[in-house]
């Protein structure tokens, strides 16, 4: 693996690999000293020209944690503010010695300009760009999927494993989220079955033709697939407009969203006992979801962000480890 843009650059084999990866990394992280010596000199570089807390700490800390020097950059007070372009802020980066540079960006597909543009040497890793992918979010997503609903006594992490035969729905304005398109196709490459639940208005043009199925009745979705996991999705009213009742162009208020597709104590009880609830953050509580679904034992949501730190680590470790290092 050179960069990390898509979640379609990860086959089978190869996702597996990162998340086999990522349960090593989780094993550090129960140890008095969470530190690894796998990437010393190295210098990884946060690139974040949109707002981010999760994402961001969680790379850092990943970074950290492998012993990387860790340069953060935020657009806001920068250079950029001035008008400087991502050429000249990716080659002097360059010129500082990155190996590795994240980024988070507004614009779909400047992950991928960067890392094929010739500016830069380093490996990339797309931290979300716009509204087209997330590939570490939907690396976190199936590895707490899969430690939840494969992992046995013997293998708790089940490592190895893929998802085959898993359902997973997922719920909510996919039109905005990179994570949905992310978490589609790496789920349908791990052989889980997708069905996206949404608004008619949140479907994205072109829906029809990704590995999964679509349903405009989350009701009708939990009763009959009874699915073993389901991921409510942040709903981005800051992408949206709207007025001061709330009322937006995709649906009329936000009463009748929560109505129809919000997850409360009611649809929490028609999943089956072992399903679990995801939720990429930040939530909207009385929105998508309620604050007894967010709050009931069977979220996840706390330990995805956990998760993320061992997934990342991974990413960070294959794209850059010049030798492969035991982890005992």
């Amino acid at each position: 693996m050179r960069h990390l843009l898509s979640a379609a650059d990860l086959d089978r084999t190869t996702a597996i690999e990162v998340l086999d990866a990522a349960a090593q990394m989780a094993a550090t992280q129960a140890r008095e000293i969470k530190k690894l010596p796998t990437l010393r000199g190295r210098t990884v570089v946060n690139l974040f020209f949109e707002d981010s807390t999760r994402t961001r700490i969680s790379f850092e800390t990943a970074a950290k944690r492998l012993s990387a020097d860790v340069i953060n950059f935020a657009a806001k007070g920068s250079s950029v503010s001035k008008g400087e372009s991502l050429k000249d802020t990716a080659q002097t980066l360059q010129a500082m010695g990155a190996d590795a540079v994240v980024i988070r960006h507004p614009a779909s597909g400047a992950p991928h300009r960067l890392a094929h543009s010739g500016w830069v040497g380093t490996s990339v890793v797309n931290a979300g760009d716009g509204t087209h992918q997330h590939p570490t979010q939907a690396l976190l997503d199936a590895y707490t999927i899969r430690r939840h609903l494969t992992g046995t006594t013997a293998n708790p992490d089940g490592v190895g494993n893929d998802l085959a035969g898993l359902r997973v729905a997922i719920v909510g304005d996919v039109l905005h989220s990179r994570v949905a398109r992310s978490n589609v196709q790496l789920l349908h490459t791990l052989g889980a079955e997708v069905t996206l639940v949404s608004p008619p208005t949140l479907v994205p043009v072109g829906a029809e033709a990704w590995p999964c199925s679509i349903s405009y009745h989350l009701d009708a979705v939990l009763a009959d697939q009874q699915p073993d996991a389901i991921m409510m999705l942040r709903v981005q009213r800051e992408r949206m407009g709207g007025d001061r009742t709330g009322a937006t162009g995709f649906f009329p208020s936000p009463l009748e969203y929560t109505r129809s597709f919000g997850l409360d104590s009611r649809r929490l009880r028609m999943l089956p006992d072992h399903a679990i609830v995801l939720h990429p953050g930040p939530m909207n509580r009385g929105l998508e979801i309620s604050a007894e679904a967010a709050d009931s034992p069977r979220a996840v949501i706390l330990e995805q962000v956990a998760n993320g730190v061992a997934v990342r680590m991974a990413v960070l470790y294959l794209l850059l480890a010049q030798e492969r290092e035991t982890l005992a």
